[in-house]
């Protein structure tokens, strides 16, 4: 397992700065929030995407792929009844595969709960063909380009959509393609209920990222949750890909938050 931390802790920070601060802390690799580079995937240049991706790798980091896909631009939803709004959704989905790969990413992290949730009139079962029919244009565009979309259960607290990981495999499955996987992620397998390493288990075979953070919205080792069984469960599953750092409170500042997280994963891998 590697390590790794999502950019957009970092507000305001020049690239190259991120790139030379992770990397002199450890890290491996970035995980990018696509509305921090620009307005729209779309409206990021060939030669942009070649320096972000020269600036990460000259510094030893490999950008690993993106999450928060669908914050900007407005107007796209996964669920949506609307027809329209699901291609133009699909379409740009198409676009972050695109950018994913440029910039050297293999995982696109699906969250985006404000962009999947339930509107009125629209039943979990119509929620599932809809999310179907949005994701397998650009699931073959993602086979192609050596992508693989992570959907990501998150609590009921931030979607109404797809709260578990056993939903999570339930909508795997329904949609049938190998590109289509699972995002773990810490906060959001604790509002469960169950053990995290029971979650965790329950998903073997089909883990294709995970994130890293604590149910006070902080880092790894910076809240109540420990991680010694979580690493464990991870390794038992045979998972040894990213452990990826995602925050969601910013005050402690991102030097802290970034320090603190990696000195604890070490710890707890023994990294």
């Amino acid at each position: 397992m590697r390590f790794a931390i999502c950019n957009e802790c970092f507000e305001n920070w020049p690239w190259e700065r991120i790139c030379d601060f992770c990397a002199s802390l450890g890290y491996e690799g970035l995980e990018v929030a696509p509305f921090t580079l620009a307005e729209s995937a779309e409206l990021l240049s060939a030669q942009r995407r070649a320096e972000l991706r020269r600036s990460a790798e000259s510094r030893g980091l490999s950008i690993l792929g993106l999450h928060w896909l669908l914050v900007k631009p407005p107007g796209l939803h996964i669920t949506h009844p609307d027809a329209a709004v699901r291609r133009r959704t699909s379409g740009y989905f198409c676009a972050l595969v695109d950018l994913c790969a440029d910039l050297g990413g293999r995982v696109m992290v699906v969250g985006s709960p404000k962009q999947r949730s339930l509107l009125p009139g629209v039943s979990r079962q119509q929620a599932m063909a809809h999310a179907r029919e949005v994701f397998a244009p650009c699931l073959e565009r993602a086979a192609s380009r050596d992508v693989t979309l992570a959907f990501e259960p998150l609590g009921p607290q931030e979607t109404d959509f797809i709260n578990t990981v056993a939903e999570a495999l339930e909508l795997m499955r329904f949609i049938g393609h190998e590109r289509f996987r699972i995002n773990l992620d810490v906060k959001a397998m604790a509002s469960e209920g169950r053990p995290i390493p029971q979650i965790i288990r329950s998903a073997k075979g089909y883990v294709a990222h995970v994130q890293v953070n604590d149910t006070n919205l902080l880092g790894p080792g910076m809240g109540p949750t420990p991680y010694e069984p979580i690493i464990a469960a991870l390794r038992e599953i045979g998972y040894d890909g990213w452990l990826s750092v995602e925050t969601f409170d910013f005050r402690p500042g991102p030097e802290r938050i970034a320090r603190e997280s990696i000195e604890y994963l070490k710890r707890v891998t023994g990294g």
